[in-house]
């Protein structure tokens, strides 16, 4: 046990698909804490969080042991992908109707509102309005250079017709514009989704 500890997830999978069944101990134990703290960290729940993570090292198993595994970087980010996975589905299995009552008391949850899909309208509507609101903050020639290639879809070039200047000013003042809106969502801790 003592010297699968010094070898390679790599050569671990490889030991474990011939037969060593110590080799896959050896990876649970190696990143057991970092897997279960991934899935914790989506489900906030102990029992759910223990569940998902016996589930995520089967299909591992069975994976590997189907030989469908392919070592294209390293087994942590694997296992946590699948990990991910499972929490998505446990997500999607237990995804419960929200109750929609009116003032008239009146419950309106039947009608098959999309929850996800109205709460995904609505911060896009938020996002995009702070955008907005970032835009009109920047110099007069940068918001006029963004306006007109974000909202207006125009090329470089009409944009450079349209404003008198050359194609290489204004490429920069683009380039200048979203550094500084970069650095205004930075300064104000914004995250944009």
């Amino acid at each position: 046990m003592q010297i699968l500890l010094q070898v390679s997830d790599a050569e671990l999978i490889s030991a474990f698909i011939n037969g060593q069944e110590t080799a896959l101990e050896t990876l649970i134990h190696r990143y057991k804490d970092k897997i279960y703290t991934s899935i914790y960290m989506l489900v906030k729940d102990k029992y759910i969080a223990e569940d998902i993570f016996q589930d995520a090292f089967l299909k591992m198993i069975k994976t590997m042991r189907e030989g469908r595994y392919a070592e294209q970087g390293k087994f942590l980010p694997w296992a946590v992908r699948v990990a991910h996975n499972l929490c998505m589905d446990h997500f999607r299995r237990t995804k419960t109707q929200i109750p929609i009552t009116m003032p008239d008391g009146k419950d309106i949850s039947h009608l098959g509102l999309d929850m996800d899909n109205a709460c995904e309208m609505i911060e896009k509507r938020q996002t995009h309005a702070s955008v907005r609101d970032l835009i009109a903050e920047l110099p007069d020639e940068q918001r006029e250079v963004i306006v007109m290639r974000i909202y207006g879809d125009l090329s470089f070039k009409e944009i450079a017709d349209m404003s008198g200047v050359s194609i290489n000013t204004a490429l920069g003042r683009m380039r200048y514009g979203l550094i500084n809106l970069r650095k205004l969502i930075t300064d104000r801790q914004m995250v944009l989704r």
